[in-house]
């Protein structure tokens, strides 16, 4: 009985070994199983960074405007008559002086000979008088003519000289006339459509023109600056954060209504002195070369005009702002401590593919430029860190590469 008691146990052990050994393949089962679930670590995300350096830059303003003729004339006749001749074709450039139209001579030709005539005979008659009179002059001293006789030859005289200044001046009035009968352009430009055809009956001063000349070269083009922009200009002077230069000979770029700028540059003739009560605008006019005509009165046109020089400038690149929930302009930086932040800012005018940034940012800061969408505020990113004029080449760059 002692022995069975002492060997009974043996079977027992021996299964309790088995089924450790049954169990231990489930465990190792359920720990590989929980350590693939255990997510890996993630990488830090990548970001490119702009260094913002204070820099010099030339604000331009652009203006709605449009382009007016250097001169005008529109040309009516000065004397009545008929148009024998038409002299130039409609559309061409013509020069100080030239003739347009003839009107019919003839009547003035008569006129002039006419008082041709009159001013010989007014010069006859005065050549008799100052004979009589320098006659009678010695022979009034010894009474061989009485005074009266004498003070009428040189009255008669005195007539006879305003008689031939009055025939001088109807024979310098008939010369004009006749000249008026040959109608020429004052200015130079190009002409219009003829409003009357050979044959046509012209009167003196009529209110409708033969035709017009236009200077185009050079042309006008006047633009409208708002007074709130001339006032914001006049208080970042005075603050010294702008530099302005001789605003009468400021440089204007123009760009034309299908968006291509004209190749030459203009110069602001002037500013008005007085604001539109109606546009609370001030009228600036700038002067432009036109020698192939492109320009005509008219145009619609933005005008570029140089503002000054903004010292200490931080421009930011377009691509790393963005808007927040209350349209507020933000930007991501990168801390000195390694992580993300947003700045709130406050931009002005766009320069190029930058904004002039007038606070938020600082001299020095990393402003992401991408990446923006991987980070978030406290994340601690790994950044690849460049100047603006480098992150300038990388975007000429990947542009010159799309276009190709």
């Amino acid at each position: 009985m002692s022995r069975l008691s002492h060997e009974a146990p043996l079977p027992r052990r021996r299964l309790l070994a088995a089924g450790s050994l049954t169990v231990l393949p489930f465990l190792t089962g359920c720990d590989e199983k929980v350590q693939a679930q255990t997510p890996a670590a993630q990488p830090s995300p990548t970001v490119l960074a702009v260094t913002l350096q204070p820099q010099s830059v030339t604000l331009e303003t652009v203006l709605p405007g449009r382009t007016a003729a250097f001169q005008t004339a529109e040309i009516r006749p000065q004397v009545s008559g008929v148009v024998r001749e038409r002299l130039f074709r409609e559309g061409e450039r013509v020069q100080a002086g030239q003739a347009l139209y003839q009107i019919d001579p003839a009547p003035y030709e008569a006129s002039l000979a006419s008082a041709q005539a009159n001013l010989a005979k007014a010069q006859a008659t005065l050549a008799s008088a100052r004979v009589t009179a320098n006659r009678y002059r010695p022979l009034v001293a010894q009474n061989a003519v009485s005074r009266l006789d004498y003070e009428t030859a040189v009255a008669t005289r005195q007539g006879a000289e305003a008689d031939v200044a009055a025939a001088k001046a109807a024979v310098d009035t008939a010369r004009i006339n006749l000249d008026y009968t040959r109608v020429t352009s004052p200015i130079p430009g190009a002409t219009s459509r003829s409003a009357v055809t050979v044959g046509a009956l012209v009167t003196a001063d009529q209110t409708t023109a033969m035709m017009t000349v236009t200077q185009l070269d050079p042309i006008h083009v006047d633009v409208t600056q708002p007074m709130t922009t001339l006032l914001r200009l006049r208080r970042e002077m005075a603050a010294g954060k702008l530099k302005r230069g001789d605003a009468d000979h400021a440089e204007v770029r123009l760009l034309l209504e299908d968006g291509s700028e004209y190749p030459l540059a203009g110069k602001l003739q002037f500013s008005e002195v007085t604001v539109s009560t109606d546009t609370n605008t001030v009228t600036l006019r700038a002067e432009f070369p036109n020698p192939d005509g492109t320009l005509m009165p008219g145009m619609f046109v933005r005008a570029r005009l140089e503002e000054g020089e903004a010292q200490d400038a931080l421009l930011v690149p377009q691509q790393a702002v963005t808007r927040n929930q209350r349209g507020e302009a933000t930007a991501l930086v990168v801390a000195q401590d390694g992580t993300v932040q947003t700045r709130v800012l406050r931009t002005g005018a766009a320069i190029g593919n930058k904004w002039l940034v007038q606070s938020g940012l600082q001299p020095g800061d990393q402003v992401i430029v991408e990446g923006v969408q991987r980070v978030r505020n406290g994340v601690k990113p790994q950044v690849t860190a460049m100047t603006a004029a480098e992150f300038d080449k990388r975007v000429a760059a990947q542009a010159a590469t799309a276009a190709g």
